[in-house]
């Protein structure tokens, strides 16, 4: 085994290598030890650690903590060049201590030296007592400040004291125990792109907490993976039924079909049926999977008697009802709406069915209570003959009446009485005038071509 003299490692001008400066680094290379010299060491290390460096901030909102005491931190995406992302909790006193640090690093781009020269973001020093008018007015700078500190100069934007404040920690990843009795209330800024008027915050929104009842796998980029009985939190209740939930540090979308409310199986916001139905048109053809669904083509105009939160509506085609994906509809009289390519990767399938999913484990003793196809049928047809005015009964017509229904009833008065006739003096066999039919009942029995024009005209 050899050993590589200090003379054999190149030399620089600004250092005179000695023995006692060697330093030695294992393992064995080819039966050589390797000796660096220490500046060399420092160069590779400080090389190493500016691979990584933030690429963008985002600011999601903020967090009223009441554990140990009454204090707000924000919520921060980091994304970093590697293409992962942190959710990570800061306070405003330590961004702002961060920030004092930066501008004693770099006096210069601070303007200590000439205020010209200065391209440090400006921060406001944080109140004496803090509050959660001024976290939330407060959100709208701390939004423009990190994004104007990445943007500035790698030396700066990709220095360890930025990287430091940014990386994520272990209490980002477990939060700390919450308060024995208060609930840490969560404060999501509004999807708007105006994210800089502080009327775009949205008041307190303390978002519920849902168990998960059978482990999901994520197929897209947008979902997360969950395992059965993970607690989630939902930031978004899409009408399509995908909600975007987050678990620990996970954000992403996941079936609402896999998670259940902790307080009890149904769901209090949850609407009942309207059996007068709102027109909605197929944006996709779809072909029944399970007996309750209905298949239907692109282009069929149906009704939606009942909107469920899992995104697999209860529709009426004439007379018959069944499941359709939510997502592959909407109301007529509207312009549909051009979505993102992102919502269109999402959109490409619907969710899965609560029915399809093997080994769900619910902490309720007693499921929900779901309305059978037989049931939503019976009470349409049901509604139907109540709004249009039909009798249960069918009708009897007089086969001795040569005149027409209308004629007879104009004429009532003037008909004389047989023994067959009722104390009113109205013909027991006598043809009764049909009510005219309700709009609902006319839109189920026109044509496909007849609902189009009706649509076109109501939308004008």
């Amino acid at each position: 085994m050899g050993t590589v003299r200090p003379e054999d490692c190149p030399q620089t001008e600004s250092t005179n290598m000695t023995v006692k400066q060697v330093e030695t680094i294992e393992p064995v290379h080819d039966g050589f030890i390797v000796i660096f010299p220490p500046l060399l060491i420092i160069t590779l290390l400080h090389l190493t650690m500016e691979e990584i460096y933030v690429r963008h901030v985002e600011l999601l909102g903020f967090e009223k903590r009441f554990f140990p005491s009454q204090h707000y931190v924000y919520m921060l995406m980091v994304k970093w060049n590697d293409l992962s992302e942190k959710l990570i909790y800061r306070g405003y006193p330590e961004i702002y201590t961060f920030h004092k640090s930066l501008k004693e690093m770099f006096p210069i781009e601070a303007g200590d030296i000439n205020k010209k020269d200065r391209i440090i973001p400006v921060l406001p020093a944080p109140k004496w007592l803090d509050n959660q008018k001024s976290t939330e007015t407060r959100q709208s700078t701390l939004a423009e400040y990190c994004s104007s500190l990445i943007n500035l100069p790698p030396k700066i934007s990709r220095s360890q004291l930025v990287r430091s404040l940014f990386k994520v920690r272990p209490e980002d990843e477990n939060p700390p125990a919450q308060h024995p009795l208060k609930r840490n209330e969560t404060f999501v800024v509004s999807n708007d792109k105006t994210r800089d008027n502080t009327s775009e915050i949205s008041g307190p929104i303390i978002l519920e907490s849902y168990r998960v009842i059978a482990d999901y796998s994520h197929t897209s980029k947008y979902e997360i993976t969950l395992h059965i009985g993970d607690l989630v939190e939902i930031v978004e209740k899409s009408p399509n039924g995908w909600w975007f939930c987050q678990c620990d540090t996970k954000r992403g979308w996941v079936p609402a079909s896999y998670l259940e409310p902790l307080d009890g199986p149904e769901e209090s916001e949850e609407a009942d049926p309207n059996y007068a139905g709102e027109l909605y048109i197929t944006t996709k053809a779809y072909k029944a999977a399970q007996d309750d669904e209905l298949t239907l083509e692109t282009g069929e105009t149906i009704e939606v008697i009942h909107k469920l939160l899992d995104g697999w509506w209860v529709v009426r085609k004439g007379e018959e009802t069944g499941h359709f994906p939510s997502m592959f509809l909407y109301r007529t009289g509207e312009k549909k709406e051009m979505v993102s390519e992102e919502l269109v990767m999402r959109r490409q399938t619907p969710p899965p069915r609560r029915s399809t999913i093997r080994n769900a484990q619910s902490i309720h003793s007693k499921g929900r209570q779901r309305i059978s196809q037989d049931t939503y049928r019976r009470n349409s047809r049901r509604f139907l003959q109540q709004k249009g005015g039909r009798p249960n009964q069918p009708r009897k017509t007089s086969k001795a009446s040569t005149q027409s229904p209308l004629q007879d009833w104009n004429n009532r008065d003037n008909m004389p009485k047989t023994a067959d006739s009722s104390p009113g003096g109205e013909l027991k066999g006598a043809p009764i005038i049909p009510p005219r039919p309700s709009p609902e009942l006319i839109m189920e029995r026109c044509t496909e071509n007849t609902r189009k024009k009706v649509s076109v005209r109501k939308s004008s």
